[in-house]
């Protein structure tokens, strides 16, 4: 069974305050006589399901086309977790940790709504920590940050530069049963970025 856990792309997805959200031009339209078709977009490269690169939160940090493809492929567990909304998520919300790449469902965003919220909740830069010991590499969430929208600092952000995690953003993961699948989330080999939107997938196991 193949889970997509992508948002759906639309002009009104919400993105972060200040990015661009989506929007196409037609430069040539086969209802307008044309032989063909042919459309160009213009978006943050944040936007809806996307994966960070170091670069994102570090100057010297490596782009997106340089990320290793271990990070996007391979065993995952996603982890339900009740936790409030402008809240972290802590390692004694979890029951254990068991494959390289989490995602996490929190349920505190919904990309449904135009309106971009800022009381989602996020990953304490401990739990970073903690997770990244027991192996972890990939962490995802179904929010837009692993870190709180208020924090200037971020913190868990800056954990995952300090130990090589790749962050997977903005995923859906309504409908999703808790356990372990195979993770698809590949990003467009875009050089020099900061970011790339992904189609994130699950599959059965």
């Amino acid at each position: 069974m193949i889970y997509d856990i992508t948002p759906l792309v639309t002009k009104d997805l919400p993105v972060w305050p200040g990015s661009k959200p989506l929007s196409r031009s037609l430069e040539c339209d086969m209802k307008n006589g044309a032989p063909v078709t042919s459309s160009s977009l213009t978006a943050t490269c944040h936007l809806g399901a996307h994966v960070d690169a170091p670069s994102h939160y570090s100057l010297k940090g490596e782009t997106i086309e340089t990320r290793s493809l271990d990070f996007f492929i391979g065993k995952c567990q996603v982890i339900r977790v009740d936790v409030p909304k402008k809240s972290y998520i802590h390692y004694s919300h979890l029951s254990g940790v068991h494959a390289p790449r989490v995602l996490f469902a929190t349920g505190s965003f919904d990309y449904t709504r135009p309106s971009f919220q800022t009381d989602f909740s996020a990953i304490d830069p401990k739990l970073m920590e903690q997770l990244a010991e027991l192996g972890v590499i990939t962490v995802g969430i179904d929010t837009p940050s692993v870190d709180l929208y208020a924090t200037t600092t971020l913190d868990s952000h800056q954990m995952a530069l300090r130990y090589n995690l790749t962050l997977l953003e903005g995923i859906d993961l309504r409908g999703v049963p808790e356990g372990f699948y195979e993770l698809i989330a590949l990003p467009l080999k875009l050089k020099g970025f900061d970011a790339s939107p992904v189609r994130a997938i699950l599959r059965s196991i």
